[in-house]
């Protein structure tokens, strides 16, 4: 029996009931962001926040639906600003519903096509650090997931 064996069998009632958990803090905090002004989408729009102010950069969050995993100029841009939020203490997430991403955020272009959600950053509002208690869970949850050696973890978000 191999050690991801042994993990899998103890934890897996309780892997589901952290995901749906951690599904659900993001869904909060996304909206809680939205609300707030905080919250940026976009890759390239992303990538500039990042570039200019990444000291105020709280979460991030990488969207991908299946038919995006083929897209190479997507992964690369993925490692990118995997490796920047990493070196830079930034919280990272994966989610595999682009279309869900959208229902929550709303964000759709002038034709109704969802617009870039492949990746969302939300940062501070203002210079006092933002306490959203959906933040603190899914920091909570990424610091495990690092204990694991999951750096960038997969959540799902709740239908």
């Amino acid at each position: 029996m191999t050690l991801e064996e042994v993990r899998g069998q103890d934890t897996v009632p309780e892997s589901t009931a952290r995901m749906q958990g951690a599904g659900k803090a993001l869904h909060e905090l996304l909206l809680s962001a939205q609300r707030q002004g905080c919250l940026t989408a976009g890759v390239y729009e992303s990538a500039k926040v990042l570039n200019v102010d990444p000291d105020n950069v709280t979460f991030c969050v990488l969207a991908a639906d299946e038919e995006d995993e083929g897209d190479i100029a997507l992964q690369i841009h993925f490692t990118l600003i995997q490796a920047f939020c990493c070196e830079n203490d930034i919280d990272i997430v994966r989610v595999g519903d682009v279309q869900r991403l959208a229902a929550i955020v709303g964000a759709d272009d002038e034709a109704g096509a969802p617009g870039d959600l492949h990746c969302i950053l939300i940062s501070n509002p203002n210079e006092d650090t933002w306490k959203d208690p959906a933040l603190e869970k899914l920091s909570v949850f990424c610091e495990e997931s690092r204990s694991f050696n999951d750096w960038v973890p997969s959540i799902t978000l709740p239908e």
